[in-house]
C-alpha cells in the first residue's frame, strides 16, 4: 500500500520535526491507536515514535501545538504491528502479509511467460522481488519446475554463466 500511495520510505518520519507533525496529526484527531503493516523501516519508525510519544506530547503542549485537554486524551499511544513484507524473513510468523500476493503474482507471469518460452525454444531468465531474500525465488523455482534458481543466501559460483550455458547445449 505504501509504494502504491507514495508513502514508501517516507523521509519526513526520519525526523524529530516529522515525527512532532504526526504526533500533532494524530492528537488532533483523537488517534490513540495505530495499526503499523510495513517492513523493517515502517516497523522501526513504529517503535521510535512510540518511545518518543510522552516526549512529542510534551513539546507539543510547551509549543502550543496541543491543548492541555488534548495532550490528557493523548496520554497514551498503541501500537499494533504487523509485518507487510513480501521476504517472509520475519521470525515467528508462518507467513508475512504481502508474501502470499506476491508469489501468486509470479505465478501468474511465470505461466504466461512459459508457453512462449517453449514455443520459440528459448531460455527465460525470470528476475523476482525480494530485495536480499531469496524466499519468493526459491518458492517459485519449486513451483515452477525451474532448472536453476540464484538466491542471495548461496550466491552462484564466479562461472555460473558458462556453465548454464553449458548444459543448455548438452
Amino acid at each position: 500500500g505504501g509504494t502504491v500511495i507514495g508513502s514508501a520510505r517516507c523521509q519526513d518520519f526520519r525526523t524529530r520535526e516529522g515525527r512532532l507533525k504526526a504526533a500533532r496529526n494524530l492528537v488532533k484527531r483523537g488517534i490513540t491507536n495505530l495499526c503499523v503493516i510495513g517492513g523493517d523501516g515502517s516497523l522501526t519508525g513504529a517503535d521510535t515514535f512510540r518511545a518518543e510519544w510522552n516526549s512529542l506530547l510534551a513539546e507539543l503542549l510547551k509549543t502550543g501545538g496541543v491543548t492541555a485537554e488534548e495532550a490528557k486524551k493523548s496520554s497514551y499511544l498503541n501500537i499494533v504491528g504487523m509485518v507487510g513484507s513480501i521476504d517472509n524473513d520475519f521470525c515467528g510468523t508462518d507467513m508475512t502479509i504481502g508474501t502470499d500476493s506476491a508469489l501468486h503474482r509470479i505465478m501468474e507471469i511465470v505461466d504466461a511467460i512459459t508457453t512462449t518460452a517453449q514455443s520459440h525454444q528459448r531460455t527465460f531468465v525470470l528476475e523476482v522481488m525480494g530485495r536480499h531474500c531469496g524466499y519468493l525465488a526459491l518458492i517459485t523455482s519449486l513451483a515452477c519446475g525451474a532448472d536453476w534458481v540464484f538466491i542471495p543466501e548461496s550466491p552462484p559460483e564466479d562461472d555460473w554463466e558458462d556453465h548454464l550455458c553449458r548444459r543448455l547445449t548438452e
